[in-house]
């Protein structure tokens, strides 16, 4: 019987609590034998000095969720030619995991956006789309609910009630850089390495 992961995408610049909340609703309510984190490199051609190196953000999301069997973590894009495309991405895991049985897990505004992925009509024929609630702005607390139809009642995008989260990684870096109190959005061990290797103060 295939293993079924689904795949959660990111930057993880920081991983927080929000995050780790998504995931664990995902591995415990919907169906899958596991959720992966599947950290995002730095674009060689477009370096940003917000990001943190790419191994720095691996173990970021590695420490945070060592205690939790149901979850895991991928640098495959590491490896993967730049700009990475989620397409690529899913030929590459489904030729190294044959045995697993991949879905995607997205909030809700990416859906709005789908149709601008490459290679998009493939993706929805091959893999399940799980799509969680998430607001739309950081101004605007109104769950963002229009997604295009045609993805909505496609056959392999469901709809997972999990919590909704306001949490955002941006403004962690920035509360960190201003010298306040980030402890209840990370986990601790993030929290400790984050202070440990001086990260965001600058």
């Amino acid at each position: 019987m295939s293993k079924r992961v689904g795949l959660y995408f990111g930057t993880f610049n920081p991983i927080h609590v929000g995050h780790l909340i998504i995931s664990n609703h995902m591995a415990q309510h919907a169906s899958l034998d596991q959720v992966w984190f599947v950290v995002s490199p730095q674009n060689p051609l477009k370096p940003k000095a917000s990001l943190l190196a790419d191994y720095h953000r691996l173990t970021l999301v590695r420490i945070a969720i060592e205690d939790n069997n149901k979850l895991g973590v991928s640098n495959i894009e590491f490896d993967l030619p730049q700009p990475s495309y989620t397409i690529h991405t899913l030929v590459s895991l489904a030729e190294r995991f044959p045995d697993h049985d991949f879905s995607i897990i997205m909030g809700e505004d990416n859906l709005n956006t789908f149709q601008k992925w490459k290679n998009y009509e493939q993706i929805l024929e091959d893999y399940n789309l799980l799509v969680y609630p998430r607001v739309e702005s950081d101004e605007n607390l109104t769950v963002n609910t229009s997604a295009p139809s045609e993805f909505l009642d496609y056959p392999k995008v469901t709809l997972i009630d999990a919590p909704l989260m306001k949490i955002s990684a941006s403004f962690i870096r920035k509360s960190i850089k201003e010298g306040k109190d980030v402890r209840y959005l990370l986990t601790e061990p993030v929290s400790k390495y984050i202070e440990e290797m001086h990260f965001y103060k600058k």
